[in-house]
């Protein structure tokens, strides 16, 4: 099991393309830890407002009456993927691994692959 800081530092090394990542709350909306980003790239703005895309996402699935769960989020940009996963772990109900790429520079199903490992060993 891998705790907060050492996830997110694996998924900046190991996964091609990676310009930042956040562990979010979706509850609050806050980030619990970021890394990477930039003057481009506000982590905790982007962390608030992804909250909403999480709650309006399952408050969709409540009234279509879905009895499944959200494995991942993508948001496609003409310049970046924007890939938000649910921690699935008992431990982790209620947050999420967010992850921005390079779209140039990045392979999508290498990276979701990548995160869904890394979310697996977080433990919060």
């Amino acid at each position: 099991m891998a705790n907060v800081e050492v996830s997110l530092k694996e998924a900046m090394t190991s996964i091609e393309g990676a310009l930042g990542v956040a562990l979010v709350d979706y509850a609050s909306g806050m980030a619990l830890g970021t890394l990477g980003g930039g003057k481009d790239l506000d982590l905790m703005v982007a962390a608030a407002g992804n909250t909403d895309v999480i709650r309006a996402k399952v408050r969709t699935m409540e009234m279509l009456g879905l009895q499944d769960e959200i494995e991942d989020l993508l948001i496609t940009l003409s310049s970046q993927y924007h890939l938000i996963r649910l921690q699935r772990s008992r431990s982790g109900g209620g947050l999420f691994l967010y992850l921005v790429l390079d779209k140039g520079r990045s392979n999508l199903a290498m990276a979701r692959h990548q995160l869904g490992r890394i979310e697996a060993q977080l433990e919060v």
